[in-house]
């Protein structure tokens, strides 16, 4: 693996110029009741508002308006279980081209339907049994279409990093960010973001429990693979960090939090009651660990970032995780 580093924070300025006027400048909200429980100050940014509803459109369109115009006239394709599927039919959309998206056959229906919503055409797959890398690279291959992968590119990971670039900028020095981990796209170029420009800031990811594959790859030093995660956080079912995003994230990331399903659902809680926001069970995960992991924080930060990355769920669904 290469000691070069695959994205800088020039670059992530780059993409902040790239979709500014596209992407929205999401809110960042402040909680009395959470600085209270949490004993620091936090600052919590807000990207399930963010347009379809997730970071991912950061990304997405970072990397497919630098497309020729030869291959935006082919088409892109795309592999995903939700947010980045959506990230890309807009991002196709908003570029006049076309999106095929290869999508797990159990991805929440109101994700089919939005990304479907969107104009691309949808072709499913089992996430359990089939391997989305080789079938979206065979795909876009076949159909002679530009792959957009979720996390493993460059562009993609310079534009999730506009997510924590825009938050330091609007709160100033933090001692610690907070950010959800599924492949490892957003806190990768967060930590970028981040460091670049407060080099002694503290960057923390979360997973679910059941899918802690950056934090033993982390551990080991090498990326470790495990079966694929069984989880309500089904943003965050990665079962390998991605080659690119782990370059980063074994120099960057200061360490892994891990938080249950149950945490997840109290998270969701808290952000529909106190924060008056919606978020999914991946886009909760960063808030599910400052609630239940606020004591081992060390040492103790007074000012703490989060990233609620994404709010794409249905009424029924988020009913039926949070019903008592």
């Amino acid at each position: 693996m290469s000691d070069a580093q695959p994205v800088t924070l020039q670059d992530i300025q780059d993409a902040a110029a790239q979709i500014k006027g596209v992407a929205h400048r999401t809110p960042v909200l402040r909680s009395r009741t959470l600085d209270e429980l949490v004993g620091a100050q936090v600052f919590v940014k807000c990207e399930n508002l963010q347009r379809i509803g997730a970071f991912k459109f950061r990304g997405a369109y970072n990397a497919v308006s630098r497309l020729s115009a030869e291959q935006l006239a082919r088409g892109v394709a795309a592999y995903s279980s939700g947010n980045h599927a959506q990230a890309v039919a807009l991002a196709a959309r908003e570029l006049g081209t076309t999106a095929v998206i290869l999508m797990p056959e159990d991805t929440p229906r109101s994700k089919l339907e939005a990304t479907a919503g969107y104009g691309a055409e949808i072709v499913t797959y089992d996430r359990y049994t089939g391997n989305r890398t080789a079938m979206g690279e065979a795909l876009a291959a076949e159909r002679g279409l530009a792959l957009v992968p979720p996390y493993e590119h460059p562009h993609v990971i310079a534009g999730q990093g506009t997510a924590a670039l825009e938050l330091l900028e609007e709160v100033g020095e933090l001692d610690t960010l907070v950010v959800p981990v599924g492949g490892g796209g957003l806190i990768a170029g967060s930590a970028v973001a981040a460091k670049g420009l407060q080099p002694g800031i503290r960057v923390i990811g979360v997973e679910p429990e059941e899918g802690d594959d950056t934090k033993r790859s982390l551990e080991a030093g090498r990326r470790v693979s495990i079966p694929v995660p069984r989880t309500i956080a089904d943003g965050q079912a990665a079962d390998i960090p991605g080659e690119l995003t782990f370059s980063v994230n074994r120099r960057l990331v200061d360490g892994i939090a891990l938080v249950s399903d149950d945490q997840i659902r109290d998270a969701m809680r808290f952000a529909f009651e106190r924060l008056k926001t919606v978020v999914e069970p991946s886009g909760a995960t960063a808030l599910a660990a400052l609630l239940s992991h606020r004591t081992a924080l060390d040492p103790a930060p007074r000012r703490i970032g989060i990233v609620l990355s994404g709010g794409n769920i249905s009424a029924q669904r988020f009913a039926e995780l949070l019903g008592d």
